[in-house]
C-alpha cells in the first residue's frame, strides 16, 4: 500500500480522507438504492453537466472580456492518458501471480493437504454463510469502507491496549488449537 493511501486512511490530510471517505460512502449507499448503471448513468451526467456548464461559463467570460485564452480544458485535452505496454504487463504479471497462488491455496485446501488448515477453512465457509444470511455484499462492501477509515485510527491511539488483549485472545487460541490437535489424528503441529 503506498504512503498516499495510508496517509488517507489515517486522515493525515482531513479535508481528502473525508471527501474521499464521503465519496465513497454515497456511491455505495447509492448502489443500495439504485443499479449499478443507474448510478453510473447519473455519476457520468453530473460530471458532463458540470464540465458543459463551466465550457459555457469560461466561453461566456472570454466574449465579455475579448480575451482568447483558448478551450479552459485544453491541458486536459493534451495530457497522455494511454497505458504503456510495461505497465500492463507489470499488471497483468501480478494479476497472474496473485491468481495462480489463489488457486494452488484452494486445490491444498479442497484436497486435504493439511487436514487442520482444510478444517479451519471448513469452519470460515461455515461462519460465512450465516454472515451471507445476515448481510449482503454491499452492506458488508459498506462496513469494509468505514473500518478502514475507522480501525487504523483507533488502533493508532488505543495501539498499547490493543496489543495486550490480542496477545491475551492469541495464547488462548494457540492453546485450544494445539489441544484440537493433540486429539485429531494424523494433525500435526507446524513449528513456529
Amino acid at each position: 500500500m503506498g504512503a498516499a493511501a495510508i496517509d488517507l486512511l489515517y486522515w493525515r490530510n482531513v479535508k481528502q480522507s473525508g471527501a474521499v471517505f464521503s465519496s465513497v460512502l454515497l456511491l455505495l449507499f447509492s448502489l443500495t438504492q439504485f443499479s449499478v448503471v443507474s448510478v453510473g448513468a447519473y455519476l457520468a451526467l453530473a460530471a458532463l453537466s458540470a464540465t458543459i456548464s463551466f465550457r459555457i461559463y469560461k466561453s461566456v467570460l472570454q466574449a465579455v472580456q475579448k480575451t482568447d485564452e483558448g478551450h479552459p480544458f485544453k491541458a486536459y485535452l493534451e495530457m497522455e492518458i494511454a497505458l504503456s505496454q510495461d505497465q500492463i504487463s507489470k499488471y497483468a504479471d501480478k494479476i497472474l501471480l496473485y491468481t495462480n497462488t489463489c488457486m494452488k491455496e484452494l486445490r491444498r485446501l479442497f484436497l486435504v493437504q493439511d487436514l487442520v488448515d482444510s478444517l479451519k477453512f471448513a469452519v470460515l465457509m461455515w461462519l460465512l454463510t450465516y454472515v451471507g444470511a445476515l448481510f449482503n455484499g454491499l452492506t458488508l462492501l459498506i462496513l469494509a469502507v468505514v473500518s478502514m477509515f475507522t480501525l487504523p485510527v483507533v488502533y493508532e491511539k488505543h495501539q498499547a491496549q490493543i496489543d495486550q488483549y490480542v496477545g491475551l485472545i492469541r495464547t488462548q487460541v494457540n492453546s485450544v488449537v494445539g489441544k484440537i490437535q493433540a486429539k485429531i489424528p494424523g494433525a500435526k503441529r507446524k513449528e513456529e
